[in-house]
């Protein structure tokens, strides 16, 4: 097998135009005793993997492969903390309108239970005059 200067292998034989056949064990005579006969399953053979050669090493791949997943990484937390703010600008916004309302209800005159004033106003009108 030969290699090329970037470490990738170079086949001698053809590339495959259809998939491996399947590998089927040849017929075993059937045994004396009376047991049930299991049929055979056919076995895929799958071909160890080609030798890993040193070669050299990606490092800029690997850096910018870094590099994108820290980029990554950066916008997602920015993104869940840009909506944890968000939300929680609007439940205190909620929560000052809310304690706007309370105030008002409360310190109204005559609303519907809502809280008396501090100041008694008594009106005299009289017509002594005329």
């Amino acid at each position: 097998m030969l290699y090329t200067a970037e470490g990738q292998p170079l086949y001698a034989a053809a590339p495959l135009t259809a998939p491996p056949a399947l590998y089927q064990a040849p017929p075993q005579p059937a045994p004396a005793y009376t047991h049930p006969v299991v049929p055979q399953q056919p076995t895929v053979v799958i071909p160890a993997p080609a030798p890993t050669v040193p070669g050299r090493d990606p490092w800029p791949a690997r850096l910018a492969a870094g590099g994108i997943g820290l980029g990554a990484a950066g916008l997602g937390i920015g993104y869940a903390l840009q909506a944890v703010a968000a939300a929680g600008s609007s439940l205190g916004g909620l929560a000052v309108i809310g304690a706007g309302a309370y105030c008002l209800a409360k310190t109204r005159g005559s609303g519907g239970g809502g809280g008396q004033g501090a100041v008694n106003v008594n009106v005299t009108v009289s017509n002594r005059n005329r």
